[in-house]
């Protein structure tokens, strides 16, 4: 049984917040994902539909998101294109705060608000740690644990902060997140974001988030192949960086 985190506090503030949500043929699970998250805390859910040849664009509508097609595959580049629309569509009205998460419902979305809570008070970047937090058995592969040891290692020796995880279920206040000049299109977007906050010197923390099995097959730790290329990608990300 996972634990399911309580709100860590009466929420007094009421910030503007929209979720950002890469999605690739997850149509069993986006309608979940959606549905959990808790409605009275988020304005947009942004659904960045990346190339899918399911149903996955038309359950997300279904369910209330705002969706838009970014056909170029990568992680970052479906990211890039749910901030682009925020820049384009909320001109007048920016978000304080972005979440970020994943499609496949491995996060917990109902645990937003311990996601936020450091960030209400005063922190600019949170990541959610499945290091930390409660874990399903079998929902972090072997890979997985050691490449985020191996990852978050280099960050401390490198840059002096220890995170544990490079968690897709993050959160970060929008006006750090333009200064950070975000780049990657693929594997190496999670950790180019905590070094590139640490390199601007912004106040970052985790909290511990629970974790579950995906719901279908993973297109990263799924296959041997993806889970060589993911590595690649966020070392080297790492090593030019310093």
């Amino acid at each position: 049984m996972l634990f399911l985190h309580p709100y860590p506090h009466p929420m007094d503030t009421h910030p503007l917040i929209d979720v950002i949500i890469p999605a690739v043929n997850e149509e069993q699970s986006i309608g979940r994902v959606i549905r959990d998250l808790p409605g009275d805390l988020v304005r947009d859910i942004i659904v960045c539909n990346n190339g899918s040849t399911d149903r996955t664009a038309e359950v997300a509508r279904h369910h209330g998101a705002i969706v838009i097609d970014e056909p170029l595959r990568g992680y970052g580049n479906a990211c890039l294109a749910g901030l682009a629309y925020i820049r384009q569509h909320r001109q007048e009205d920016v978000p304080d705060i972005v979440v970020f998460m994943d499609g496949d419902y491995s996060d917990f979305p109902g645990e937003l608000p311990l996601l936020i809570a450091p960030i209400l008070e005063g922190k600019d970047m949170v990541i959610g740690s499945r290091v930390l937090g409660p874990s399903e058995a079998g929902s972090l592969t072997v890979p997985q644990r050691f490449g985020n040891w191996l990852a978050t290692r280099l960050i401390s020796i490198f840059f002096g902060f220890r995170f544990t995880d490079l968690g897709p279920f993050r959160a970060i206040r929008w006006d750090k997140l333009q200064k950070l000049g975000m780049k990657d299109k693929n594997f190496g977007w999670t950790v180019e974001m905590q070094i590139k906050a640490l390199r601007h010197q912004l106040s970052c923390t985790e909290v511990p988030v629970s974790y579950r099995k995906r719901i279908g097959t993973s297109k990263v730790s799924g296959t041997i192949w993806g889970s060589v290329r993911a590595g690649h990608k966020i070392l080297w990300t790492i090593f030019k960086s310093v």
